[in-house]
C-alpha cells in the first residue's frame, strides 16, 4: 500500500497575470486530498479508481486497463476521459508506470467539498506525480494546463511566492504572518468558477500584459511588507482595480458587497469560489454581515491557511495549543 497527500490552494495575488510572469502570492490550505494505492494479485490487469468526497461518499468510479489505460466501463464520462488523459501522460513521463501490475485499487479522499474550488484537480496531479515519481509540472502542463501555482501549493509547507518563466516554474516559501491576520476571512460565494473559461477570456485580450504583470508583482511584494490592515486594504483595492480594468470585469465588492466596511479580494478565477474579506470589526459582526447577504460559509485565516512550522509555533505560543491540521 502507498499513500500520498497534496494540499489545496488559494491565490492571493497575481491572478491571471501569473500566466505571463507576474509574481504571485499563493497559499496552501489546511484542506487537501489523499490518494491511497493498493496492489492485489489477479488474472486481470485492471486499475480500479474510486473517489470519495469530504463526507466519505463515493462520487466517481472508473476502471481502466493498466496496459493501454482504455476505459473498461460501459458508459464513459468526461471525468473518466480526463483521468485517462492524466494516466496516459504519466505513462509517457514514466515508461514503467503500472507496467506489469495486475489489479490496482486507487482511492482518493477529499477533505473539502468538491465545489469549493480549492484544487481537487491540482492535488490529484500532485499525488499522481508523487506516485509515479515524475515532475508534477510536466504532468500538469501536458494535461490540464494552467500556471502551475496550484501544484506548487500542493507540495508547499506554507505560503509561497510563485513565478512562471521561460525557464520553468519557480517557487519558494515566504513568511506571511501579518499582525492583522485575525482580521482576514475567507467567504465562499457559492459559485463554482471555471478556471479554464477565465483563462480563455484573459488570453483573448491583447493589452500589454508584461507591463501589468510587473505592476502586480510590485503589489505582491508590498503585500508581504504590509504592517497594518489599512495598508493591506489599500493594496487590495489597487490590485482589484488593475485586474477589473484590464480584463473588463466588475469587482466582486461592487457586485455583492458595496456596503461592506472592509475590502474584498477575488482569489484565482473571478466570479466564484472564495473571496478574501478584511474586517476591522469583530468576527461575530463580520459573520452576521455575510450571513445576511446569503453567504453562510466563512472561515478565519487560521482555519483556512496552512502555516509554516514557525507560524504554527507562534499559534501555539499565543493560544497554548496547536491547531490540528487534517
Amino acid at each position: 500500500m502507498q499513500n500520498f497527500y497534496g494540499s489545496g490552494k488559494l491565490l492571493l495575488s497575481g491572478e491571471y497575470y501569473v500566466l505571463d510572469g507576474a509574481l504571485a502570492l499563493a497559499m496552501p490550505t489546511r484542506f487537501g486530498q489523499k490518494l491511497k494505492v493498493t496492489y492485489h494479485a489477479s488474472e486481470h490487469k485492471v486499475l480500479h479508481w474510486k473517489s470519495y468526497d469530504n463526507e466519505g461518499k463515493l462520487w466517481f468510479e472508473a476502471k481502466f486497463d493498466t496496459e493501454s489505460f482504455d476505459c473498461l466501463d460501459r458508459f464513459i464520462s468526461q471525468k473518466s476521459l480526463t483521468l485517462q488523459k492524466i494516466l496516459r501522460m504519466t505513462r509517457r513521463l514514466a515508461a514503467n508506470f503500472l507496467k506489469g501490475r495486475e489489479y490496482v485499487l486507487v482511492e482518493t479522499y477529499l477533505e473539502f467539498p468538491r465545489w469549493w474550488g480549492l484544487g481537487s484537480s491540482s492535488t490529484l496531479i500532485h499525488n499522481v506525480a508523487q506516485w509515479a515519481e515524475v515532475d508534477p509540472y510536466d504532468l500538469l502542463f501536458g494535461t490540464l494546463g494552467g500556471s502551475g501555482y496550484d501544484v506548487a501549493c500542493a507540495q508547499a509547507e506554507g505560503p509561497i511566492l510563485y513565478k512562471k518563466s521561460a525557464e520553468g516554474p519557480h517557487r519558494h516559501t515566504v513568511t506571511f504572518d501579518p499582525p492583522f491576520k485575525q482580521n482576514l476571512y475567507f467567504v465562499y460565494l457559492g459559485k463554482k468558477q471555471s478556471s479554464a473559461a477565465g483563462i480563455e477570456h484573459y488570453r483573448s485580450l491583447g493589452h500589454n500584459k508584461a507591463e501589468l504583470a510587473e505592476q502586480l508583482t510590485q503589489i505582491t511584494q508590498e503585500f508581504l511588507r504590509a504592517e497594518t490592515l489599512e495598508q493591506f486594504d489599500r493594496l487590495i483595492e489597487k490590485h482589484e482595480s488593475l485586474i477589473a480594468q484590464s480584463l473588463h470585469l466588475t469587482r466582486t465588492k461592487d457586485l455583492f458587497f458595496k456596503d461592506f466596511w472592509g475590502e474584498i479580494k477575488s482569489l484565482g478565477a473571478w466570479g466564484g469560489d472564495f473571496v478574501l474579506a478584511t474586517s476591522s470589526r469583530t468576527e461575530a459582526e463580520t459573520r452576521q454581515y455575510f450571513a445576511e447577504k446569503g453567504f453562510d460559509v466563512m472561515l478565519t485565516y487560521t482555519e483556512m491557511i496552512k502555516a509554516s512550522e514557525r507560524e504554527e509555533r507562534n499559534v501555539e505560543n499565543e493560544h497554548g495549543t496547536a491547531i490540528a491540521i487534517s
